[in-house]
């Protein structure tokens, strides 16, 4: 019986279903108390009900093994379609019932009352309008599944669309050493005490800037900001290695970063910063840049700024990087209504749930 596989089960927050972890062996369960899941159980996580930790049991889950932590329930189906009772406790009102019955007022110490499941209460209109309910939901969480398949799709085709323009005037291009195209040029200040200093970071994987909660003069101790402006290619020196690189937007104009950044300015006429922190970002260009990044930790890889400005970099026509620009431009703008997009699409699942249960589906 120790050389039995058992796989355990665990269920996300906030009603996104359920997970399967590794499989483990009798002799590593130890005196661990498992229990058996069947298709249709009705589960929640003790510790985590209040935050929308709860599922059915699927055919692809059917045989899998639950701790103490997930106990398991029978829907009675001559009253209640079980989709239906999951679906109702994903809405506002049905988790704030959950959340009643889980006391306590920090995440860990909520356990669910068991003994308090009978103070849940379900609104129960027959099973036809209950199986209508579930299946308009299903088909309304299909549409919107497509939906987020196709954004992303299309983001992912936007991002080819850019790597194949960088291609077509990259390649056979004249290469120069990054001192020679965008040499380093830090702005720094003299620091006031009763001045604000707004900074601005740099996501690693070449997700773009974001900005940080404003120093405060008198509280600047060893940050040492430097200015940043629109048109910088802004780099962490610590995390350069990740893609933590971008050109600074207008809307990071006049901020600051810290020691931790360097700005490189690309030589008008000769490179422009899109261009260039497109090409550093790109598997040649990030392969040059970790080289440049010394270290086998995260926090050990310090870029070297001699190494950096020895970077070959392509340097084709000015006039087809600006070509390359203005392509960019046109694609932010289309990510740009993507992002509107995937907010409206992650707002629709709460709608569809309350349209649901208020009769309006």
């Amino acid at each position: 019986m120790q050389a039995k596989l058992y796989q355990e089960i665990g269920i996300y927050c906030f009603g996104r279903g359920i997970f399967h972890k590794t499989p483990r062996t009798g002799i590593e369960v130890g005196e661990k108390d498992l229990f058996l899941m069947k298709e249709g159980d009705f589960i929640l996580q003790v510790t985590f009900a209040w935050e929308g930790a709860i599922a059915i049991v699927s055919a692809a889950d059917d045989g899998m093994y639950g701790s103490t932590r997930y106990p398991t329930f029978r829907v009675n189906e001559n009253r209640c379609v079980p989709h239906f009772l999951l679906n109702y406790l994903r809405t506002p009102e049905g988790l704030k019932q959950l959340i009643s019955i889980c006391p306590g007022s920090a995440g860990r110490n909520r356990v669910l009352s068991i003994r308090r499941i009978s103070e849940v209460l379900v609104p129960l209109p027959s099973l036809v309008e209950q199986r209508r309910i579930v299946a308009r939901i299903d088909e309304l969480s299909a549409q919107i599944h497509e939906a987020r398949g196709l954004r992303k799709e299309t983001e992912g085709d936007l991002n080819l669309l850019l790597a194949s323009a960088h291609r077509q005037i990259a390649v056979g291009a004249p290469t120069k050493p990054l001192i020679e195209v965008a040499p380093l040029n830090r702005r720094p200040v003299t620091v006031e005490p009763e001045r604000n200093y707004p900074q601005i970071a740099v996501r690693s994987f070449g997700r773009g800037t974001f900005h940080k909660p404003p120093l405060i003069g008198n509280e600047v101790t060893w940050e040492k900001p430097f200015l940043v402006k629109a048109g910088d290619i802004l780099v962490s020196n610590i995390k350069a290695w990740e893609g933590a690189l971008a050109v600074a937007g207008p809307e990071d104009d006049g901020r600051f970063g810290s020691h931790r950044y360097l700005t490189c300015v690309p030589i008008k006429g000769v490179a422009t910063a899109r261009f260039v922190c497109f090409h550093l970002l790109t598997p040649e260009g990030l392969h040059e840049v970790g080289e440049a990044s010394p270290g086998s930790a995260d926090r050990n890889r310090t870029l070297s700024a001699k190494a950096f400005m020895q970077i070959p970099v392509p340097v084709p026509d000015y006039s087809q990087q600006l070509w390359f620009d203005s392509l960019c431009k046109e694609v932010d703008k289309l990510k740009r209504l993507q992002s509107v997009t995937a907010a409206d699409l992650d707002a629709l699942p709460p709608s569809v749930l309350s349209k649901a249960f208020a009769g309006e589906l």
